[in-house]
């Protein structure tokens, strides 16, 4: 057994970082940190065909934004880097290369080992041959799987065919009777019928590796103490097992993670679910909220706190408390995590996460970032009215919705309003339950008259509740007859902050302009 705790994350450059992927390497730095141990990142990319350009700069570039740092791999993110581009040929850690294409000469070495061994053997089987005998399976309705028809040759007929250059792929010799067992940390034993083994290919015939040759080589090599992935891989971990044994080696502890489930008890797919997450952090999710809810997915602190900090992660985690029932994906839950960060978070530090999404609703023009001097006389333009707009006036939008918001992306519809010269809405949404279009009328001319009289130094929510609602009461007017019609002149929206708030946020001026709008509106 490793005394020392080696984890790794090692995803294959195939897309985005998949929300499940996220839960595995958030348990890994977690075990990392909690038993103080090292976490690696492995690209894992010999299936050249699905590789997407870019894949690993983008996966390196979420997983920074997450907070989740690595120890050891390539380039090693920015907590290595001080925040410099991510060179991938720039290893940190004794153990590379972390990305696997660059490891070709390694497997190469310990594949003629394991031929030595004879845990392994070629494979001249042509792709035809072996078409024509999964049809013939099919038919039976037999499992489709190599016969081994290639396993029975000489060292001498393996000899002749390579002098002449046959094509082959190497396959694991897996053994013929018994059963094979392994130990999953979550489940237990596991047992495997040999009989129900296939020689798999571990070598392809262009002599790239195979996923299962290429993993254990890597984790061996890379001593590896626990191994987290997916239970949709215990199929799979009889051949690792069996591999291990071939060379000799002691394998790593294997923790098979349950999936997880979207509403319907299905797996969480592209079609029906985002799964990307990318797509989370464009749709206005924090990286704190998606660790929060991605860290109860399967496990839970024993005193049962629910909202917990990466820092909280690390004092509480415990893998052996990790539970192997299906997770399900409750996007609610997802978004009431979110809602709680953002309403903890500093106004300013608000403001800043949400001007890019007043960006991308088309409100406010596109600026540099790195250029913009964020104090709250800095100005940025309008794009609805071409007008300039203070980062002060942004910052009470923002802080009338703070408590509203549940996403950053809901931002540009909430408060769309603010920017407007006027708002744009039909006369009839002014109307207050089963009010005439002549009272609606009255009540708005003497709310006008009402705020008129408010002086410009006092115009405050509290001074304007005072002005309006002391009135009202004295003369024991129904306030909803008055309150409603202002809200929706000042928004119209049905649905928005006090319009004593919206009204302090306005200013005087704006204010007075649109309530005298709405009166001509009717």
């Amino acid at each position: 057994m490793l005394n020392k705790i080696r984890v790794r994350f090692a995803p294959s450059p195939t897309g985005y970082l998949h929300i499940g992927s996220l839960r595995t390497v958030l348990f890994g730095y977690l075990m990392a940190k909690t038993m103080k141990g090292t976490l690696i990142l492995r690209i894992e990319d010999t299936d050249q065909k699905r590789e997407v350009k870019g894949a690993v700069e983008r996966l390196i570039n979420i997983l920074d934004w997450l907070g989740i740092k690595f120890d050891e791999g390539p380039g090693v993110i920015r907590a290595a880097t001080n925040g410099a581009h991510t060179n991938l040929n720039m290893d940190v850690g004794e153990y590379g290369p972390y990305i696997q294409s660059q490891r070709l000469e390694i497997y190469k070495k310990y594949q003629n080992l394991l031929l030595e061994k004879e845990g392994a053997y070629y494979c001249f089987c042509s792709e035809e041959r072996l078409e024509k005998m999964r049809q013939q399976l099919l038919k039976k309705k037999l499992p489709s799987k190599y016969d081994r028809t290639c396993r029975t040759l000489t060292s001498e007929q393996v000899q002749k065919r390579l002098s002449r250059g046959e094509k082959y792929v190497i396959r694991q010799k897996m053994p013929l009777t018994g059963k094979t067992v392994v130990r999953d940390v979550l489940r237990g034993e596991i047992i495997f019928q040999n009989s129900d083994l296939e020689d798999h290919i571990l070598i392809k015939s262009n002599g790239i590796p195979t996923y299962q040759f290429a993993v254990v080589v890597d984790d061996y090599l890379m001593k590896i103490s626990h191994v987290l992935r997916g239970e949709e891989w215990i199929p799979s971990f009889p051949k690792n097992i069996l591999l291990y044994g071939s060379f000799g080696w002691h394998p790593p502890e294997f923790i098979h993670l349950p999936l997880t489930l979207n509403k319907t008890g299905g797996k969480l797919s592209k079609r029906q679910d985002d799964v990307a997450v990318e797509d989370y952090k464009a749709n206005g999710y924090l990286a704190e909220a998606l660790l929060n809810f991605s860290v109860l997915l399967g496990w839970h602190p024993k005193d049962e706190q629910e909202i917990l900090s990466l820092t909280d992660m690390i004092k509480k985690f415990e893998y052996h408390n990790l539970g192997s029932s299906p997770a399900v994906f409750n996007s609610e839950k997802l978004d009431y995590f979110n809602g709680w960060y953002i309403r903890h978070k500093s106004l300013d530090e608000l403001t800043v996460l949400c001007l890019p999404f007043l960006v991308k609703a088309k409100i406010i023009e596109k600026f540099s970032i790195f250029n913009f001097q964020f104090s709250n006389s800095s100005k940025l333009k309008n794009k609805i009215t071409g007008e300039e707009v203070t980062l002060d006036y942004i910052k009470k939008i923002v802080a009338l919705e703070q408590e509203r918001l549940k996403k950053l992306s809901e931002i540009g519809e909430l408060t769309r309003f603010f920017f407007e010269t006027e708002p744009v809405y039909e006369p009839e949404l002014l109307v207050w339950k089963k009010m005439t279009l002549k009272q609606i009328k009255e009540n708005l001319n003497l709310v006008y008259e009402l705020l008129k009289k408010i002086p410009e130094e006092d115009w405050t929510d509290d001074s304007i509740e005072e002005g309006v609602i002391n009135y009202l009461q004295a003369k024991q007017y129904k306030l909803g007859e008055y309150l409603w019609p202002m809200r929706v002149a000042l928004t119209g929206r049905e649905g928005s902050p006090g319009p004593f708030e919206v009204a302090e946020v306005l200013g005087k001026e704006k204010s007075l302009k649109r309530i005298k709008e709405a009166i001509e509106k009717l």
